[in-house]
């Protein structure tokens, strides 16, 4: 079997959060992203979602790189090359370096139209069995404590399972010992994004006094030593986000036992494929993963749904609800969080229908390659 693909669309896309979102590098209001669609000869639609940011404060990558890889480089290779599976496009992509993000968004798509191909859910085509997952909230860094306690209460009441608190030099005991004292039964987690070096260990080690559930990329995003060498001196479980971008970054990782959970995000990883693998070996080592949150819109989240079905994704993840960010998303229906659980669709594909009508309000370019 070939996924016989003909056309391929991108389409550049503004949107507007509802709530400012600030973390240790900075502030966001609008996210700019892709969403890529992929037609075969029946004209099913497979579609993916770009990552990247406009400005390359989590990784090197942005929109901007990301429409310049895709165009040039990614789309030329699928061209070129005949897909009998998508686990094929990582080797398609292996000559160009890095740009996880570009090459994710259009693997992503190709998954979606295999599994409507299939007839069959994306979960399912990725060997997920869970009709159910768990989701955590995200908080950003608020103006003030008290507001961030408001925050906090007002998730608790909605139901999520877990609550990540952003963290800096300057926002982080003090402020996750408020939240622990206030709400003592829920699991919270922190994520610094990597604001801290070994010089602020001590300011480190003080976080094992609250029982976290662990905390995220303390240190540098390419590190693995220093982590390794902060993990040997904290009780607190760390997981490792940044510093992961493939199975052999985990490998490493797992060998020199710098982290004790990782942070599955499937840009990140450059797509479900590398992912799965990721996913797969971290289940063989004991090691717990998560599906991590890039602030997607619906077809992205609908990726980290299914992604997260799989066994080894034990602790909840970023991927809340639609209204969380957006005040209308682009899928139909929007993602909904009851009780701190999404229900996995069962249609097949990534198991929800795109709002043209938002789609095209959102889409500020479009360009289409005929293969």
């Amino acid at each position: 079997m070939t996924i016989p693909i003909t056309q391929i669309k991108l389409r550049r896309l503004k949107m507007q959060l509802k709530h400012p979102f600030t973390t240790s590098f900075g502030t966001m209001q609008d996210k700019e992203f892709f969403i890529t669609e992929v037609l075969d000869d029946a004209e099913s639609h497979g579609f993916g979602e770009s990552v990247a940011f406009s400005s390359p404060w989590y990784s090197e990558e942005t929109v901007q790189t990301n429409y310049h890889v895709m165009k040039d480089f990614l789309i030329p290779l699928l061209h070129r090359n005949v897909i009998h599976h998508p686990d094929d496009v990582l080797d398609v992509f292996r000559p160009i370096k890095r740009n996880n993000m570009a090459k994710s968004a259009l693997e992503g798509a190709i998954w979606d139209l295999y599994a409507k191909r299939k007839n069959m859910p994306l979960a399912e085509a990725l060997g997920g069995k869970k009709e159910e997952i768990d989701v955590g909230i995200s908080i950003g860094i608020q103006p003030t404590v008290d507001d961030l306690l408001s925050t906090v209460d007002r998730y608790v009441q909605e139901g999520f399972k877990r609550i990540k608190i952003k963290i800096k030099p300057g926002w982080d005991y003090d402020v996750l010992a408020a939240v622990k004292k206030k709400f003592p039964d829920v699991p919270v987690m922190a994520d610094a994004n990597s604001a801290y070096t070994l010089k602020d260990i001590n300011q480190l080690q003080r976080l094992d006094e609250l029982e976290l559930m662990m905390i995220e990329q303390p240190l540098a995003h390419d590190d693995i030593v220093d982590h390794s060498k902060l993990q040997a001196v904290m009780r607190t479980p760390i997981c490792l986000d940044e510093s992961i971008h493939s199975l052999e970054d985990t490998k490493k990782a797992v060998q020199l036992e710098s982290c004790r959970i990782i942070n599955i995000k499937i840009g990140r990883v450059g797509g479900l494929s590398e992912a799965k693998r990721i996913h797969d070996f971290c289940r063989d080592h004991g090691i717990l993963v998560w599906c991590g949150g890039m602030l997607e819109a619906g077809v992205g989240r609908a990726h980290n749904i299914a992604l997260t079905t799989l066994s080894q994704f034990a602790l909840p993840g970023d991927t809340a609800g639609s209204s969380r960010y957006w005040e209308q998303d682009i899928i139909a229906p929007e993602v909904t969080v009851e009780n701190g659980r999404i229900t996995v669709p069962k249609t097949a594909g990534i198991g929800y229908d795109i709002n043209e009508d938002a789609l095209n309000r959102f889409t500020v370019e479009e360009e289409t390659f005929n293969m």
